[in-house]
C-alpha cells in the first residue's frame, strides 16, 4: 500500500512541476512586465510623433556678430556686388571635397548649416575659421560658443591656401 501511495505522490509531484513550468513559460511569453496597450474603438491606432527637423540656418545659443573678424591672417575681404561664378565653381568643388563631411547647406549636422552664413558672420570671420580653426577656437568667443553648441566637435584645419578659402567663401554666398 505504501509503494502505491508513494507512486501516486511522485506522479502528482511530477505533474505539479510540469504545470508550474508551463505557467512560468506562459507568463514569460505573454510579455513579462510589458505595458498593456488599450484598444481604442475603431480598430488600429498608431501614435508616432515625428521629430521636427530643424532646417533653419541659425544656431540657437550662438550670437550673431557681423563685426567680429575672428583670429587669423584675414583682416579684410571685399565681396563684389555680383557673385564671381568662376571663383564660386572652384569653391564649390573644394566645398564638396572637404566640407560636406560636417556641413550641409540648410541643415545642422556635425557643424552648422552654412546657408546664410554671411547674415550671421563677417566674411573675414568665415575665412579665418576656414584657415585658422585652432586659433579661432582658442581665442574667438563665437568659435568657442559654436564648439559648445555642436557637442565639442572641432573643425579640422584643412590646410587650405588663402585663395582656396576665398573660393569657398565665394561659393558660400550662393547657398
Amino acid at each position: 500500500m505504501i509503494p502505491a501511495i508513494l507512486y501516486i505522490w511522485n506522479t502528482n509531484l511530477y505533474n505539479m512541476r510540469k504545470l508550474l513550468s508551463l505557467i512560468a513559460i506562459c507568463a514569460l511569453t505573454m510579455g513579462c512586465g510589458e505595458k498593456k496597450e488599450e484598444k481604442k474603438e475603431g480598430g488600429f491606432e498608431m501614435n508616432r510623433t515625428k521629430k521636427e527637423v530643424k532646417t533653419e540656418a541659425k544656431s540657437e545659443g550662438v550670437p550673431v556678430d557681423l563685426n567680429n573678424k575672428g583670429v587669423g591672417p584675414i583682416t579684410s575681404v571685399e565681396f563684389g556686388a555680383e557673385i564671381d561664378t568662376e571663383l564660386a565653381a572652384i569653391g564649390e568643388a573644394k566645398y564638396n571635397a572637404i566640407c560636406t563631411a560636417c556641413h550641409m547647406a540648410n541643415q545642422r549636422m556635425i557643424g552648422p548649416a552654412l546657408a546664410g552664413v554671411y547674415e550671421r558672420r563677417s566674411p573675414e570671420w568665415v575665412m579665418n575659421m576656414i584657415l585658422n580653426p585652432d586659433g579661432m577656437l582658442k581665442e574667438d568667443p563665437i568659435a568657442k560658443a559654436l564648439y559648445e553648441e555642436y557637442n565639442k566637435a572641432i573643425m579640422l584645419n584643412q590646410n587650405l591656401t588663402e585663395e582656396e578659402a576665398r573660393a569657398v567663401s565665394e561659393y558660400l554666398r550662393t547657398l
